[in-house]
């Protein structure tokens, strides 16, 4: 596994990038999304690949997991911003890349990644370092969560209108937050503006995952307990669901692993396939 960075992302934010490096580098065309900007952000050390977690086929299930739900909120991005949305805020972004890779799209819009101050502090001085810089429509909202601080309100003071409609992703977050944790954010967001769509991700019992994916999802959890980011959270589709009602949404809906996996795996003929364990909540206000 990665090393804990003090000045940086995290090692599981550090993972992401370097799976969706790892689709384009060593999976065959078509990729599902083409990403080596996070690795060009993260840098790592030459031998990379050889790391554990890396292995191009144990772990290929998760990287076109990883890939997948990527490319499932940009096409989402990019639909909402064809009926007008104009507003894009990443909960927990991490080494997120839509900016740099998908400028046609993320220029009309106003893009706000939320990340911790130590973390966007690092992401700032790398995207200035190779050259791409922070575009007046790119906002880096640092919160530090750990401290109690409130997202919602530095978010607006980033310059986010909450009286305009708005696309928010937060992936490979809700597994580490705490049920009422998750439930509180999603009374926050259900008060967004009509027109606003939310998607979030979220790990399904031991139980809901598919049997040929059960051993590699157990060997992840005591890593993500050594690395200081346990799993704590786990949800069946209708509990996530229930979750969103509650909170206030009228309008939310499942999307499985499995219809990803139709949607940008059917046609490969290599034996590339997400693995399951993670499916997303689609509400809208």
């Amino acid at each position: 596994m990665a090393n804990e960075r003090t000045d940086g992302p995290d090692s599981t934010a550090v993972r992401v990038a370097l799976w969706r490096a790892m689709h384009v580098q060593v999976d065959s065309p078509p990729h599902v999304i083409e990403d080596e900007i996070g690795l060009q952000l993260a840098a790592p050390d030459e031998g990379w690949r050889r790391r554990p977690d890396m292995d191009p086929r144990g772990t290929s299930g998760f990287r076109a997991a990883i890939v997948a739900r990527a490319r499932f909120i940009e096409d989402l991005v990019a639909e909402q911003a064809g009926h007008g949305v104009s507003q894009y805020v990443v909960l927990g972004a991490g080494l997120d890349t839509f900016a740099q890779r998908r400028p046609e799209i993320a220029s009309r819009l106003r893009v706000f990644e939320i990340e911790q101050p130590v973390t966007q502090a690092w992401k700032r001085r790398r995207l200035t370092e190779l050259g791409y810089g922070i575009p007046d429509w790119l906002r880096l909202v640092p919160v530090d969560f750990e401290a109690g601080g409130d997202w919602w309100e530095q978010l607006s003071e980033a310059g986010f209108d909450p009286g305009r409609p708005a696309v928010v992703a937060c992936t490979g977050v809700t597994m580490y937050l705490t049920e009422d944790a998750t439930a509180a954010t999603l009374r926050r967001l259900a008060g967004l503006a009509p027109g606003s769509t939310l998607a979030m991700t979220f790990m399904l019992p031991t139980e809901l995952v598919d049997d040929a994916d059960r051993p590699a999802l157990e060997a992840t959890r005591p890593q993500a307990q050594a690395a200081g980011t346990p799993f704590i959270s786990f949800y069946a589709p209708q509990e996530m669901l229930a979750l969103a009602h509650d909170a206030g949404f009228e309008d939310a809906h499942h999307v499985s692993g499995s219809v990803l996996a139709e949607r940008y795996f059917a046609d490969r003929t290599d034996d590339l396939r997400p693995s399951s364990g993670e499916d997303l909540l689609i509400a809208t206000t």
